[in-house]
């Protein structure tokens, strides 16, 4: 139910399968964002992660997948962060943190497990309501279908992005960030 963004059918061997883990190892170069087959929209998306030491990643959903019109899966969905808060430069920014809406909610509690630890996240998006929780604790709410959420956009590096943030279906992906990092028990439930 995965691909490489931009290449159906087809996963690059960064991405390996093992005892039910999706790992993405970068001593290979042969990766990019893996992507479900399937769009989604009103969802409850769940999977437990682990980032490596000083290593960055994400889950970006709501992607629309055109790469002839969109480089990169970021260029049309929103982000919740994965990563080594206290390892990699991200951490020091405001909003670049695990569990933030990446450069445009930050996190109303930081709820991370340290490097190497499995964390739980969980994105739901249901009819312009979205909410992002970590490790059980709600840490990311607003509402993407009104005037705040175009300032949110405004105000954020997505800026110039036209299609950035403007579809809340779309498809989920689990993004290259050239660090190591697993994901398991990746669940969705249409709502």
């Amino acid at each position: 139910g995965w691909h490489t963004y931009g290449k159906p059918g087809t996963v690059g061997s960064s991405w390996t399968i093992e005892d039910g883990v999706i790992g993405f190892d970068n001593s290979k170069k042969d990766g990019g964002d893996l992507i479900t087959n399937e769009d989604f929209d009103n969802y409850d998306f769940s999977v437990d992660w682990k980032i490596s030491k000083n290593g960055n990643s994400g889950i970006i959903f709501n992607v629309t997948e055109d790469k002839a019109k969109y480089y990169a899966t970021y260029v049309t969905g929103p982000e919740m962060q994965v990563l080594d808060n206290e390892g990699h430069a991200d951490g020091k920014i405001i909003k670049h943190r695990s569990g933030d809406l990446y450069d445009l909610i930050k996190s109303t509690k930081e709820t991370v497990k340290p490097v190497g630890e499995w964390n739980t996240a969980r994105i739901v998006n249901n009819k312009g309501l979205l909410q992002l929780y970590l490790n059980g604790f709600k840490v990311v709410e607003t509402r993407t279908d009104d005037e705040n959420w175009k300032n949110l956009i405004a105000g954020s590096k997505f800026k110039d992005m036209k299609a950035f943030g403007v579809n809340m279906k779309g498809k989920i992906a689990l993004q290259d960030h050239g660090n190591q990092v697993w994901f398991r028990n990746i669940k969705i439930k249409k709502l």
